[in-house]
């Protein structure tokens, strides 16, 4: 296969399914360091506000960041005045835990909302663009084998092939455990994993897997 590009995601949030070794998120950052291999999180307000250290490493090593809203609220639930509120807080927390602006990238909770008219003008009016994926491997679920979230992830990677854009999430171990074979074997396919703005933006929002969180 001819070389393509892959955008790994991460969702930097409190999570709200079982879990093991959550608090980790500095073992992640080690080996995306080792591997040279810069990504892009998508921080929650909240979890910044509880986590300052991980949260400014992120920025600090380079990683692109992204608003991930503060809550964790489904945002199609949220009122139009709560839309707003929800979006400038997490990104002030970011912008003071990180040093870093997040606009003009978002991604919604769950994906819930992206397709919402309330959800995408509230999103226009503060400058932002919604960031969906072309596939999720599920780790947050902690009933799939570690090797399962491996294969999902880079099969779909493959089966896409340039502009992949792949979720996971910051704290499940089964990202932990397999993120350095899920790099490899992406490479050795001919991916070069870059970070969400290296793409065209009429891919950005792409398709995406509702199965995902």
């Amino acid at each position: 296969m001819d070389r393509f590009r892959v955008a790994l995601t991460f969702d930097a949030e409190h999570p709200d399914r079982p879990h093991h070794r959550v608090g980790e998120e500095h073992l992640l950052l080690d080996r995306l360091g080792e591997l040279g291999v810069r990504a892009t999180f998508f921080v929650q307000g909240r979890w910044a506000e509880a986590f300052p250290d991980r949260a400014r490493r992120i920025a600090d090593e380079g990683h692109l960041v992204g608003n991930h809203s503060q809550y964790h609220a489904r945002m199609d639930l949220l009122t139009d005045a709560g839309l707003r509120e929800d979006i400038r807080d997490a990104a002030g927390a970011i912008e003071r835990i990180c040093r870093r602006d997040p606009v003009p990238w978002f991604r919604s909770p769950f994906g819930a909302g992206a397709d919402d008219p309330r959800v995408r003008d509230a999103l226009a009016e503060l400058g932002y663009r919604q960031v969906l994926w072309t596939a999720s491997g599920d780790d947050w679920d902690h009933r799939k084998a570690a090797a399962t979230v491996e294969e999902d992830l880079v099969s779909a990677a493959l089966a896409h092939g340039d502009g992949a854009i792949l979720l996971a999430h910051t704290w499940p171990s089964h990202t932990h455990d397999t993120l350095v074979a899920t790099i490899g074997r992406l490479r050795a396919a001919g991916a070069e994993l870059v970070t969400i703005d290296a793409l065209e933006p009429a891919a950005i929002p792409g398709s995406w897997e509702r199965s995902g969180r």
